[in-house]
């Protein structure tokens, strides 16, 4: 399994969960686990999704998902998850 964390954080507006969504769906990408806030206007989400199915190489998917964020108006960060837990050891 090719897991990867995807962070996305902005001002709240309408259509950021489908925009960031479609995307993934529409590259094969499926979502694991999600969890999203919103916290006086500001939206957080935390996705681990598995890449196993896309064709796309993990720097084409994140360049892809920071673009989309640019147009959305948020942004959005993606880490594979060895990279992730390195990072968050203690």
């Amino acid at each position: 399994m090719k897991k990867t964390i995807i962070t996305v954080v902005g001002k709240d507006t309408v259509g950021i969960i489908a925009g960031v969504c479609t995307y993934l769906a529409e590259n094969k990408i499926n979502i694991l686990d999600i969890s999203q806030t919103i916290v006086q206007g500001y939206f957080n989400m935390m996705m681990i999704v598995d890449r196993t199915g896309s064709e796309k190489p993990f720097k084409e998917t994140a360049e892809d998902l920071e673009k989309l964020g640019e147009k959305i108006g948020v942004i959005i960060k993606c880490q594979r998850e060895d990279i992730f837990n390195s990072m968050h050891r203690i």
